[in-house]
């Protein structure tokens, strides 16, 4: 089994559709005080050598074919995403600048790409709750939305606090049902979080037959024993680990290149033909992957440059 069974039954069945969670118990959005709708894509594990390799021709569009090189905060999904809606994306890893003063530009960014009417958006006024839908939603009068693809995502976690529509994908590979699901409104701009799975192990495109994903051996046994103490000396604890030779993780490297092609030529042309105008879009990932490298794989409690180098590209589609 891999990964991604954890999540199914014994006897897998088609999850019924995941609605969309409304929030009509929080206070009504303030006039809108931006002209711009956001767009924040997270191409989930895409490490910055991958997605160069791949020579992305559609998606970098948006940004003049500009790609950066910049650095995650964190090597794991959830925590990398939990920082970047304090407000803060990748950062470029400058010298000579102390934290305070670079935080403070990279929260004034906003105001570009925010639209921002008055120049509303500073480091103090995200203070104290330094939390970007929060600040969006209440404060700029937005709509907040999400569309996650990775169960650690999922709306019982923490990152669901201020978004009005936070939706948990049926399948954690399919942007492009991530994209039908969109819709804006004339009255008021929207933000939304996207969180793309492709690109996440077992780098796979929506119409391949997962049971010719590569697999992991020993993830599964680890994860039926979560919740109960795992003990190295139990001898009911049998499943073994076995790690990738080097040509079966160069095998997986491609996969990753190919979804980042995948996406470039098939979904992000659609995305970008059908958001309004006035959007403006940030497309990074929220870490990187090991591919054996030092003898890694993957990412997590791994302290290695490429588990942090990211793509970053911003930009207004019109």
């Amino acid at each position: 089994m891999g990964l991604f069974d954890i999540f199914k039954k014994e006897e897998p069945k088609k999850r019924p559709p995941v609605r969309p969670v409304y929030r009509p118990g929080m206070p009504a959005q303030p006039d809108p005080q931006a002209e711009n709708n956001f767009i924040i894509i997270i191409l989930d594990s895409c490490r910055y050598d991958s997605f160069m390799t791949a020579e992305p021709k559609n998606i970098t569009a948006v940004s003049g074919g500009k790609v950066e090189k910049r650095y995650s905060y964190a090597g794991w999904t959830a925590p990398s995403h939990y920082n970047l809606l304090t407000g803060l994306l990748p950062h470029t890893s400058p010298t000579n600048v102390y934290a305070s003063e670079y935080y403070k530009e990279d929260f004034f960014n906003y105001n570009k790409r925010l639209g921002s009417k008055e120049k509303t958006v500073d480091f103090a006024s995200m203070v104290p709750g330094l939390w970007l839908p929060d600040f969006l939603r209440n404060k700029l009068g937005y709509k907040t939305c999400a569309r996650v693809s990775l169960p650690v995502l999922n709306p019982k976690t923490g990152i669901n606090r201020h978004f009005d529509d936070f939706q948990l994908m049926d399948s954690h590979n399919d942007m492009s049902a991530i994209v039908d699901s969109m819709t804006f409104s004339s009255d008021r701009p929207s933000f939304y979080l996207l969180n793309v799975g492709e690109t996440h192990y077992p780098y796979a495109k929506p119409d391949e037959d997962s049971s010719m994903w590569p697999r992991i051996s020993g993830v599964n046994g680890v994860f039926k024993k979560m919740g109960d103490q795992v003990d190295a000396d139990d001898p009911t604890f049998k499943e073994e680990f076995q790690f990738f030779d080097q040509e079966k993780l160069d095998q997986l490297r491609e996969r990753q290149i190919g979804t980042v092609r995948y996406l470039d030529q098939e979904v992000f042309p659609k995305l970008y033909d059908m958001v309004p105008e006035n959007t403006y879009v940030v497309v990074t990932a929220d870490h990187g992957e090991l591919f054996g490298e030092m003898g890694y794989f993957g990412h997590g409690p791994i302290m290695h440059e490429k588990c942090f180098e990211v793509p970053y590209l911003e930009g207004k589609i019109r």
